[in-house]
C-alpha cells in the first residue's frame, strides 16, 4: 500500500474530524462571546484578556495578572447580563490568571 503525505490545513483536519470540528467551534464561540463585550471592557483591559475555554454554562476569561482580575471581578454582572442579552446561555464566568514564567 502507497500512503501519500501531504500537508492539510488545521480548518481542513478540524472538518474531517467530529471532535476537531467540536473544539473548532467551541474556541470561535469563545471569541465571539469576547468580541460581544467589547464595548463593556475598558479600552486598557482588552489586551490583557482572551478567550478561554467553555464547559456547558460556564465561560472562563483568561487574564494576564491578579489587578486585571479584580477589575474584571467588578465587571461580572454586566458581562453576564450583557451576553444573556445577545443570546448566550452563560451562566457563569470564570476567571484565570495565567502565570508566565521567565525563560
Amino acid at each position: 500500500m502507497n500512503r501519500r503525505h501531504y500537508a492539510i490545513t488545521a480548518l481542513q483536519a478540524s472538518q474531517d474530524s467530529p471532535t476537531l470540528a467540536r473544539l473548532t467551534e467551541l474556541s470561535r464561540d469563545s471569541v465571539a462571546r469576547l468580541n460581544a463585550l467589547d464595548g463593556l471592557i475598558p479600552t486598557a483591559l482588552r489586551p490583557a484578556i482572551q478567550a478561554g475555554p467553555i464547559d456547558g454554562d460556564a465561560w472562563c476569561l483568561l487574564l494576564d495578572n491578579n489587578a486585571v482580575a479584580a477589575k474584571v471581578r467588578q465587571l461580572l454582572p454586566a458581562l453576564l447580563s450583557h451576553l444573556r442579552v445577545e443570546g448566550w446561555e452563560v451562566n457563569s464566568i470564570r476567571l484565570k490568571v495565567q502565570i508566565r514564567r521567565a525563560g
